[in-house]
């Protein structure tokens, strides 16, 4: 059976422009809502054991609660750069550039207008499949190149959402792109998510400063809180004493992925016992950033008007490293003319 995909108006940007929001259908009562209002994962359906239907990412009714509410980056593309990078700024071919500072010092999330609040220019796919594209200007926040970004969503029959990212470029820039999806698998606004169990596919993480950008050291998860090897509560460690911890209010690192080889492999799988519902995370980038909502404070109302509380949902951003431009012994994210940059992730939706 081939998925199918319908569109549906989702209101109006602040500068008037229309916004449409669509939904990709499966054979088996999946569903994925998509907003090409920042390329925003709005909706998420998933079985538990039982059959029992939830929508596991947190986000909003309409488009008013994104525009009013952008500090989270609910379900957003991320970019030009994913995560962090230090003091705003990097060099690229003896050239310093300057980047917008919305984080401190630094630069977050590809600044002040990331591509979190553009909106892409879609296409429905004749298999079923949303197609999104946003051209990014050269000098846009800062960063070098006339930037041509398409995402590709596809909801296939194996309970996959499957996300196939491309770009090219007209001068050297960096890019970094991701997903920033908060998941509950009890369903978005139903509590916290620290009795979720997870694994991570990955020995080691980079340790961060009071900044949140990475201190360029690679250290090893063996006994120490950021060991998810075997699966292990989200909560069981998370308030332990420890530096790392303390800094960030919980989780919010980048895992350097084990990968034995290129392509998709598997990075994470969640399991939420009560439902069963379970998430696995495949990607071709080499680090995964494990957040769990420590910035959320509660005052947030959500899809149907509930509460997201601190904690309340999980973030398996697939990337490359954070502030990569100013550490050359992480892996490099830069892309010339000439490239094309690709990337695959899969959210792949079971029950246990």
């Amino acid at each position: 059976m081939q998925a199918a995909i319908s569109r549906a108006d989702f209101g109006k940007t602040r500068d008037g422009l229309p916004v449409s929001i669509y939904t990709l259908t499966n054979k088996n009562r999946l569903a994925a809502k998509i907003t090409n209002y920042g390329g925003t994962l709005v909706s998420l359906q998933a079985p538990g054991r039982d059959g029992t239907m939830a929508d596991i990412v947190l986000g909003f009714d309409s488009l008013e609660g994104y525009l009013a509410n952008p500090g989270p980056f609910f379900g957003a593309l991320i970019g030009r750069y994913g995560n962090r990078i230090g003091n705003a700024r990097f060099t690229l071919d003896g050239v310093e550039y300057k980047l917008s500072k919305n984080d401190g010092a630094n630069s977050l999330h590809g600044g002040a207008e990331g591509f979190n609040k553009r909106v892409w220019t879609p296409r429905e796919l004749p298999d079923g499949g949303l197609e999104l594209t946003y051209h990014s200007k050269d000098g846009e926040e800062g960063y070098p190149g006339n930037l041509t970004v398409t995402v590709v969503y596809h909801l296939t029959d194996a309970n996959e959402l499957r996300l196939d990212y491309s770009a090219t470029t007209d001068k050297p820039t960096v890019l970094n792109l991701t997903n920033h999806s908060y998941f509950n698998l009890k369903g978005a606004g139903e509590g916290d998510i620290l009795g979720h169990q997870v694994t991570l596919n990955a020995d080691a993480f980079t340790p961060v400063d009071a900044g949140l950008i990475p201190t360029g050291e690679l250290r090893s998860v063996v006994d120490t809180p950021f060991n998810f090897r075997q699966s292990t509560a989200i909560g069981a460690r998370i308030d332990q004493p420890g530096e790392q911890l303390k800094i960030a209010g919980g989780y919010d690192h980048n895992w350097i992925l084990n990968r034995p080889r290129a392509g998709l492999i598997l990075a994470a799988r969640v399991t939420e016992p009560g439902s069963g519902r379970t998430l696995e995370v495949h990607t071709t980038e080499p680090g995964i950033q494990f957040y769990t909502g420590n910035f959320l404070d509660g005052k947030i109302r959500g899809k149907g008007g509930k509460v997201y509380p601190r904690r309340g949902g999980f973030c398996l951003e697939t990337q490359h490293f954070p502030d990569s431009p100013n550490h050359r012994t992480f892996p490099s994210t830069e892309l010339r003319p000439g490239q094309q940059f690709h990337s695959t992730t899969v959210f792949r939706m079971l029950t246990e």
